[in-house]
């Protein structure tokens, strides 16, 4: 019985090391293209914007949040809600006014419920002759942060079952051994 006790924690000891020397997994959903491209110049304001990520998106208006800051922080994102169709979110944008670089921030949701936040940057080269969104729009949208999603890596989740596990099985062999004395 003991012999079979070391085993089983000796296997327990070797997969909790596996998993903790492992590399992370990177199962959170990530852009890989927008249109218009980080970094493009563009001669004329596009009229919508599209994120496309490598997994689905929740739709939803509580979900998502998308914003257009051009200069002196004014807004440029429409009142329109963002359309999710499967991995792509698309967004319409104001006319925009002053040749300068606009930043998009973003906040989506996942359809496994991890928040994907980002931002990328485009420059408009020639004015045009639109107007930001009001004041009283621009308040309600507040800049989505660049932060990371704040959740926990999955190892950690892994490791703690193990442990959890291990001590189960060890008490109920443990328990098992004195109920036959």
């Amino acid at each position: 019985m003991r012999r079979t006790l070391s085993l089983l924690l000796a296997g327990l000891l070797a997969g909790g090391l596996a998993l903790t020397t492992s590399g992370t997994a990177s199962a959170h959903n990530v852009l890989v293209s927008s249109n218009p491209k980080d970094g493009e110049a563009l001669a004329a304001g596009p009229a919508e914007i599209t994120l496309t990520f490598d997994q689905p998106v929740q739709a939803g208006e509580k979900f998502n949040t998308i914003t257009v800051i051009g200069p002196d922080e004014s807004h440029w994102e429409a009142a329109d809600e963002p359309t999710v169709k499967n991995n792509s979110v698309v967004f319409k944008v104001r006319p925009l006014g002053p040749a300068a670089e606009y930043k998009v921030g973003y906040r989506v949701l996942s359809a496994d419920g991890h928040p994907v936040t980002g931002s990328l940057k485009f420059t408009l080269t020639a004015a045009g002759n639109g107007t930001p969104a009001p004041t009283t729009t621009a308040a309600s949208s507040s800049p989505v942060s660049d932060g990371g999603d704040g959740g926990v890596p999955i190892w950690v989740w892994i490791a703690g079952a193990v442990v959890l596990l291990g001590g189960g099985v060890y008490f109920a062999l443990r328990g098992g051994t004195g109920a036959k004395r």
